[in-house]
């Protein structure tokens, strides 16, 4: 099954390239890899604000990491032109604001990789990850999710 038929299949629709809040580039292709700019939790276009252990539990976590991912592979899609052309999800950076006793960083980030998993199958959708809690995300975002593919 293509990548296209998997996103169809699961109702996806990838949004455009969002233009870059500050001072960077939403991604920089380096040989065959390409280092996608961290992203935030949006919900309903807005920026999804809170903090895990507060506002937040983890199964709406799990929901924001979902949608990063999902913003995330637009503008993978924008870097290398058709998903098609991703030999495989390398590294998932994931940043969870949360609350000093909120340790579930890892399941909240389970809401991402578990999607890319999905879409890019059991090979290709494989990665190296890393969780952390922080403090803060720029404007109060929940999660805020940064990825490395190695492309064709």
């Amino acid at each position: 099954m293509s990548i296209q038929a998997r996103l169809d299949a699961l109702g996806i629709v990838l949004p455009p390239v969002a233009a870059p809040a500050a001072a960077y580039v939403p991604f920089v292709r380096s040989g065959n890899l390409v280092f996608v700019s961290g992203h935030i939790a949006k919900r309903n276009g807005q920026v999804w604000v809170g903090q895990l252990g507060r506002d937040l539990q983890t199964a709406e976590g799990q929901q924001a990491a979902r949608a990063v991912a999902i913003d995330l592979m637009g503008t993978l899609k924008a870097a290398v032109g058709d998903l098609e052309n991703v030999r495989r999800i390398v590294k998932v950076m994931s940043l969870v604001n949360s609350t000093p006793d909120f340790t579930e960083q890892h399941l909240v980030t389970n809401g991402a990789s578990q999607l890319l998993g999905e879409v890019f199958g059991p090979e290709r959708g494989a990665h190296a990850r890393s969780a952390f809690g922080v403090a803060q995300i720029p404007l109060g975002a929940c999660v805020e999710i940064e990825l490395i593919a190695e492309v064709a």
